[in-house]
């Protein structure tokens, strides 16, 4: 049974012609190091080749392998990305080329569905689904025939509809949730609303009240202040009656 991410993490050969160019011979140093699973030393070895030749596409393409190797996924993507650019460029470059040979064009495609394979089996790791499927498509387009992509690529679609389902019912819930919050919120303002009322007429009702002991207390002290009066003016009155005129 197939392993559900297959790796083709691929390295470039290296033509004897150029054995003697210092950069292809970091990047022949590189891959030895990444056949022996020294992956950082495999990295310097390509920063090296494309420090002195920056054009060097296989660099980039095996920098990316290092990149993964070591589950630097934004690295590795980088670095796929420069070498797809330029592959696109030289397809490009081929098709518009009327004597151009059918070798070279089927070559480049074949590194471009090389990349694009390598840059869906980053995603697929990353659970980016939906950025593996259209690299998996892009690697398909040069190279119909690449089964291994067929399977990451239909696999990966599975795995979108699940992650997509799952965030739906994620989303689903988190509104349901939302939606019980604000009926909870409503109903508490709205038993606040209902204490504050009543604590409102608890208030005017006792203001009401004080308002009529204030006013009775008031007629009392009225009262009394009459009744003094008229006790002053009754101590107030002669005891002798008045003398007739004479």
């Amino acid at each position: 049974m197939k392993k559900i991410l297959l790796f083709c993490l691929l390295t470039a050969s290296v033509a004897g012609a150029y054995a003697q160019r210092s950069d292809r011979s970091f990047v022949r140093k590189g891959n030895h190091m990444f056949e022996d699973s020294l992956f950082i030393k495999a990295e310097e070895n390509y920063l090296k080749a494309l420090d002195m030749n920056p054009e060097l596409n296989e660099a980039y393409f095996n920098l990316g392998n290092a990149y993964t190797a070591q589950q630097k996924p934004n690295e590795a993507i980088e670095q796929y990305s420069k070498m797809a650019g330029a592959l696109e460029a030289q397809k490009k470059e081929l098709m518009d080329n009327p004597s151009a040979s059918k070798k070279d064009l089927d070559k480049c495609k074949q590194d471009l569905a090389k990349t694009y394979h390598n840059t869906g089996v980053v995603y697929h790791m990353c659970e980016q689904y939906d950025k593996a499927v259209e690299a998996y498509k892009q690697a398909l387009r040069n190279n119909p025939q690449d089964d291994e992509t067929r399977y990451n690529m239909i696999l990966a679609q599975r795995m979108l509809q699940d992650q997509q389902q799952q965030q739906q019912e994620q989303q689903q819930e988190q509104e349901q949730e939302q939606q019980q919050d604000q009926q909870q919120q409503q109903q508490d303002q709205q038993e606040q609303q209902q204490e504050q009322q009543q604590q409102q007429q608890q208030e005017e009702e006792m203001s009401q009240e004080n308002a009529e002991q204030i006013l009775q207390a008031a007629m009392q002290d009225e009262k009394d202040v009459q009744e003094r009066v008229q006790e002053q003016l009754m101590k107030a009155q002669p005891k002798k009656p008045l003398e007739k005129d004479w």
